[in-house]
């Protein structure tokens, strides 16, 4: 099934950042690599549920954001997919092997951290025992996946960033919480696959 791609992306990205993926020559800021994971599992009754996590606030443009577990590679990682599964071990607790990565997703470039993101979209056959990590992770967020499906989760926001003042950006709004930027043009190609086979 071919990926949705940069088009999923894009519905959720504001403006003034498809502009400026538009212009940029990525390459020659030499952006740092990331995975992260899109983590379905069952909950207690055998609902389909996402985790997604807020991180704590800390000097970082990502600061007290919504987003998927993972984070940078680092040198033990054997490829990117490593770099995902690790990162989501690490700061949620759901051990690298209970996880099956299903398939790589479209990547994407975010400005203000210049870093390449690789995500991937990984299942859990129980429902996980989660350990937040204490020092990066302020809360998770568990989504129903009827939730995500839904299209009343979609919103328009105000936001003032570390780098913008009062932009409006396209977002979801899941159990209360407020997702965009780069998370939610993620989740964008996620939810477009997820619409075409279920």
């Amino acid at each position: 099934m071919p990926l949705p791609g940069k088009e999923a992306q894009f519905k959720m990205a504001p403006m003034e950042r498809i502009k400026e993926l538009k212009k940029a020559d990525i390459e020659k800021q030499n952006p740092r690599q990331a995975g992260v994971m899109a983590l379905f599992y069952p909950n207690k009754k055998g609902e389909t549920y996402m985790i997604l996590m807020l991180r704590r606030t800390y000097k970082g443009v990502h600061s007290n954001q919504v987003g998927f577990p993972g984070g940078k590679v680092e040198d033990e990682d054997e490829n990117i997919e490593a770099t995902a599964l690790r990162e989501t071990e690490e700061e949620i607790g759901v051990s690298r092997k209970r996880i099956t990565v299903v398939r790589k997703l479209t990547n994407i470039y975010i400005p203000p951290s210049n870093f390449w993101v690789q995500s991937f979209i990984g299942t859990t056959s129980e429902t996980p025992n989660f350990i937040p990590q204490e020092d990066e992770v302020e809360a998770l967020i568990e989504v129903p996946l009827s939730e995500l499906l839904s299209d009343e989760v979609l919103i328009t926001q105000t936001l003032t960033t570390s780098y913008a003042v009062n932009i409006t950006v396209p977002a979801f709004e899941l159990q209360g919480h407020v997702v965009w930027g780069a998370t939610a043009m993620m989740l964008s190609e996620v939810k477009e696959l997820l619409v075409q086979v279920l």
